[in-house]
């Protein structure tokens, strides 16, 4: 996939490429809205816009007042 020139899209490959890759875990909170927007140099809403289509990817849950957190991955089944 070619890199996506929105910002809030690179965040949320970044993370989701960290989730893959086992950085953080089912059950352990990603990085923050605060941290994320700093580190890649956005707006607070940019870098929560990455979280909230993760979270609409099922990628995350949002727990009010504790952040994001990796979902535990589907079960596959036949």
């Amino acid at each position: 996939m070619p890199d996506d020139p929105r910002r809030y899209m690179q965040i949320a490959a970044f993370v989701r490429q960290g989730v893959t890759e086992g950085r953080w875990t089912p059950g352990e909170p990603v990085p923050s809205i605060t941290t994320l927007s700093q580190q890649f140099e956005v707006n607070r809403r940019t870098a929560a816009k990455a979280l909230t289509l993760l979270e609409s990817e099922g990628l995350l849950t949002r727990i009010p007042g504790l952040g994001y957190y990796v979902n535990s991955p589907a079960p596959s089944g036949s």
